[in-house]
């Protein structure tokens, strides 16, 4: 019989990190490399364009996609940490650990997380193609909502297994081309505050699915295989969250899809 993976991982992140988050459709539990990246990395290799939106992969290898984006940039950096994502409404994968918590439906994150401004950002969103349009991305967005936003004493009701953290912003940021990632956001109550210009460099094969600017860079440019990327800054603060934000999200996480 196989051992169970370790449960032990350093996360380095800023603040502390809950073992789990969870209502009774959705589970978020800290990506732990040893117990999911090989099931994420199987799914993902059937779905390649869940990448799209991401700075790096895709990525056909565990090893790849362990060093780059789980070490090289979520445990690197104290402002980020990256949940794994189970629907607990769907029968688990048969290699799923751990086992009977539901079938594995992507991850999602907190990054560039400012504790002295008391501010984070939900990114790395990926949802895998047979969970998009369904209950998951509302509620794991949503407990990710309540755990930044919540003051501990309306840590009621959130499945969260440590105190909320009282943040005052929330930031979601998107490619400006890709509009259904700033519908969502919309959706779920981030106001749109901008558009911020040539914010990014990306990789040239990038271009291909549409996440370029369309403009190609100067002569003389530095970087002149790298696309320009402009981004959609959005954002939830807590005065909006108190006053209905937390309801709207609620609402939508309890909703019959």
């Amino acid at each position: 019989m196989a051992a169970e993976p370790s449960l032990e991982y350093d996360h380095n992140f800023c603040f502390p990190v809950p073992s789990a988050l969870e209502n009774e459709r959705i589970l978020l539990t800290p990506f732990i490399p040893e117990v999911h990246a090989v099931p994420f990395v199987a799914q993902a290799i059937r779905f390649p364009k869940v990448y799209d939106g991401l700075p790096v992969g895709p990525y056909q290898d565990v090893e790849e996609f362990v060093g780059e984006l789980i070490v090289g940039m979520f445990q690197k950096d104290p402002g980020m940490v990256l949940f794994a994502i189970y629907d607990k409404t769907k029968p688990a994968d048969t290699d799923t650990y751990p086992a009977g918590v539901g079938a594995l439906a992507g991850v999602i994150g907190y990054v560039s997380t400012k504790p002295t401004q008391l501010q984070t950002e939900i990114g790395c969103v990926v949802i895998f193609p047979p969970f998009q349009r369904t209950h998951v991305t509302s509620n794991a967005v949503g407990l990710l909502l309540h755990y930044a936003l919540d003051v501990p004493l309306a840590n009621v009701e959130t499945g969260a297994s440590s105190s909320p953290l009282a943040l005052r912003r929330v930031v979601w940021v998107a490619n400006n081309n890709n509009k259904a990632s700033i519908r969502c956001a919309e959706r779920l109550g981030f106001k749109l505050e901008g558009i911020l210009r040539w914010d990014r460099v990306l990789p040239f094969e990038k271009k291909s699915r549409g996440m370029s600017n369309g403009i190609d860079p100067r002569a003389g440019d530095p970087c002149p295989e790298g696309i320009g990327r402009d981004t959609a800054l959005l954002a939830l603060c807590w005065d909006e969250w108190e006053s209905g934000g937390r309801d709207k999200v609620d609402a939508l996480m309890i909703r019959v899809a």
